[in-house]
Parts: C-alpha cells; structure tokens; sequence
C-alpha cells in the first residue's frame, strides 16, 4: 500500500511546507506547523455557487434583488449587533474568552427563536444534553421546537438538517467538529476549514441560520486560520471581564449591516440581560471633584456612549518616564502627550502616566483626543474638571482640535443625561443649530481649549 502524503500545516494562517519549520514563513508563529495527511484523490470540482445553482454572467440592471425580512429575537442588544435582526439563511460565527457566556447567549437566543414558531437544532460537541438541559432550566429556556444533539460527526449532523429541516442550528463548537472524510486531526485547520465550508453550504442551500462559536487563542482572536472569518457573513466577538459582570458583543464583519455596532450585556444568575442605558453605568461611581477625570461622548457604530477617562500624572522616580494605559491606545496617549507639552507647553517628559477607560470599555476614535489632553492636563495641574461638561474633539499634531462625524448624536446623548456644556471642534458647528438645554462651546486649538477649561 502507498504511504499516505502529508504535509505540514500551520493551525494559525493555514500556510503549507512539505517538511516541518519551527517557524512559520507566513505569520511568523512559532511550534504552530503540524503534520496532517492529504487526501491523494482531487477532490470534485464544483461549478454550483454558494447558492446551489449554476451561475452565468448576467447584467448589474438585470439582477432582481429580493429583500428578506430579518428574524428579531427578544435582544434588542443582539439585533443591533447583527445590524437589525436574524437575516435568514446567514452564517454567523460568534468568538470569545472561555467562559464568557457564548453558549449562555445562544442557548438564551435559541429558547426565544424557537418560541416565535422556528425549529432550532442545538448541536454541541463540548456538553451532553444533560450539561444544557441544567443550564436551560436555570436560564428558564423552555420549547417543544428546540432539539439538544451532542454530536461532533459533521456527517451524522447533516443528516439530521436534512431530515428535521431546522430554521435554525446552533453548532458549538466549530473545533469540536469533524468531516469524516478528512483524515486530519480535529480542530485542525483541514478539518475547520471543511466544516466551515459545509456549513455555509448548507446555510445558502437550504436557507438555514446557522450560528457557529468559534474559540479564541491567548491573543484573543478566533482560533483556526483566518479563512474561517472570511468564509463566515458575520463575525462576533464577545468580550468582557470575568471579574465584572459587563459583557460587550461586538460587531467586526457583516455583511447585511454595519460593522463597529455593539451591543451591552449584563451576566447575572438567570442569564444575560441587556444593559439598556450603559451611559449610566459608565459614569455612576464617578467622583464629583474628582482631578484627572474628564467624560467623552464616544460613537461605538451608531451607539453613542458617555465614557469616563482618567488619568493620574505622577513625577517619574526613574530615568525613563512611564507610559500606561488601559482601555485606549498606548500610542495614542504618547502622541497627545507630546502635543500638550509642544503647543500648550505642559512639561509631561519626566511625568509618569497611567491612563484608564472606565468601566473596562475599549475606546480607538480620533473623537476621545480631547477628553484625553484634558484629563491628563487636569491631573498634571491638579485642578478639577467641572461634572457638568464633556469632550469631544480629534487633536491634530499642529495642536488643532478637528472635527468628528455624527456630532448631533453626541450632543443628544450628552444632553439626555443632564450634562449643562460640551465642548466640540469649532469646524463642527457649521450650517447647524445645536439644541437648547446644553451650551456647545466650539474651539479651535488645545491651547485655547484648556484656557476655557482648566483656567489658572
């Protein structure tokens, strides 16, 4: 008998070597290369789309266009992360740390499809029915049209689709499954990327939703090669800390919506609830004369949320001065940091800094400059902000405070809370009336901004 070929595989970019490298080439990645047979026969060559029909050049004008109505679950948080609701016939892949609450959610989700008069296949290759039966009864998850089905077979798993004919299928996880037909080892990239295939197959085939959880590596991304995230329509990371109860499902791929949009959850002993207002949470415990704090009006997709920023400058006891933060970028803070000591002449060299985004949001805008110059600047100074003002505002390098998108929406929000001043780029208030019951304050540069804010 002919010895089977192999070829070594790296399980985090999916690159192929014909002998085993420490290193991969590709990633950079080190041990991640494993050997993994290759099947000797080709495989068939498929001419059907993802569809299931043969395809043929046909005109932009004369493609018809039918637009389903999305499915809504009882998550008002979870269909603004998919961007409005379930769109049938959709494969959503959902990552995140161990213990998060995935299955928590999914199995939430699928006890409110199911009660809205679709069928739901819950398989899962990590628990016994048992294991989700005790979860499901302290969730209060209760149906006639939800089916438990421990199973890692991805053929037995298709005969049973094939057979119930589900509205929806939950598959936990997509590393526990394996394609029969592959000889590679389970949660290996061959086998992830066949069963990733298969399932988008049989989503656009037979118009099945099909949500998929996904594991993640110690660097916090899907682990698997990065086909599966291109192969899926949405992706979904869920995030949070395990030592607060917020949890935040956060968009990063969709195909049939916006991306960026999140959705706030709270953990508690019956379940996930969702956090209708996390405004509020982010700035309950905040002190009133409190130095080094300042509040910006942040846009997570078309969400805008008031986050508390800190910030406490010390002088540095060492040669090198320290730069630490947590919930925004480190080299963002760095950047701001010099243009305060350039152009508003704040000597930061030899002060240690250590910055914080309340709440254990994460904050990447260009539209959090300005709260971050002057809760720094505050602290420097040890000067109060006042409690009834906000920030908003990207800090160009020349000192300029620049404009942000969706001003409006952050004024609302920032009104709606019961703030009296926010402070915005000057640039933004053009051919627009801001609403009464807040006073907007345009400015131009930060210089000028920390004279009407932190006066001597």
């Amino acid at each position: 008998m002919a010895k089977a070929k192999t070829q070594f595989i790296c399980q985090n970019c999916g690159y192929q070597a014909p002998r085993f490298l420490g290193r991969c080439p590709n990633c950079g990645k080190w041990n991640t290369l494993v050997e993994e047979v290759v099947e000797s026969a080709a495989a068939p060559v498929s001419h059907a789309t993802v569809s299931g029909t043969l395809a043929k050049p046909e005109k932009l004008a004369a493609v018809s266009t039918e637009k389903e109505p999305r499915i809504k679950t009882q998550m008002a948080e979870l269909n603004r992360a998919l961007g409005g609701g379930v769109v049938p016939g959709s494969l959503v892949l959902i990552g995140g740390d161990p213990g998060i609450g995935k299955s928590t959610l999914l199995l939430q989700v699928s006890g409110q499809l199911s009660q809205t008069g679709g069928t739901v296949l819950y398989a899962s290759g990590e628990e016994s029915a048992n294991q989700i039966k005790m979860r499901a009864n302290r969730l209060s998850v209760a149906s006639d049209n939800l089916y438990l089905y421990p199973e890692t077979d991805m053929g037995r798993i298709k005969e049973n689709i094939a057979s119930m004919k589900p509205d929806y299928v939950v598959i936990d996880s997509v590393q526990t499954m394996s394609e029969p037909d592959i000889q590679s080892a389970v949660g290996s990239v061959s086998q992830i990327r066949e069963v990733t295939a298969e399932l988008m197959r049989i989503a656009k085939t037979q118009g099945v939703t099909i949500f998929v959880v996904g594991h993640v590596t110690k660097g916090g991304a899907i682990a698997g090669p990065k086909i599966l995230e291109h192969m899926v329509d949405t992706v979904l990371y869920f995030e949070g800390d395990l030592h607060h109860t917020y949890r935040i499902l956060r968009a990063v791929k969709n195909r049939f919506g916006s991306t960026n949009e999140l959705g706030i959850f709270e953990m508690q002993e019956d379940g996930l609830q969702e956090v209708k207002n996390p405004s509020e949470i982010f700035l309950e415990e905040r002190l009133e004369d409190a130095t080094g704090s300042s509040i910006v009006v942040s846009m997570e997709g078309t969400r805008p949320i008031l986050v508390e920023i800190q910030a406490l400058i010390t002088p540095s006891v060492f040669g090198n001065a320290q730069r630490t933060a947590s919930g925004v970028d480190r080299n963002r803070v760095s950047l701001i940091m010099a243009v305060l000591e350039k152009r508003a002449s704040i000597m930061l060299q030899n002060q240690d800094a250590y910055i914080k985004a309340a709440g254990g949001v994460k904050l990447d805008e260009p539209a959090i400059d300005l709260a971050l110059a002057i809760s720094i600047a505050s602290s420097y100074r040890d000067q109060g902000t006042n409690p009834e003002e906000c920030y908003v505002g990207e800090i160009g390098l020349t000192g300029e405070i620049r404009r942000v998108n969706r001003i409006e929406s952050r004024i609302n929000e920032a009104q709606k809370l019961g703030f009296k001043k926010i402070y915005v780029p000057k640039n933004n208030l053009k051919d627009w009336t801001a609403p009464t019951g807040i006073e907007v304050v345009g400015v131009t540069t930060i210089k000028q901004a920390l004279k009407l804010i932190l006066p001597k």
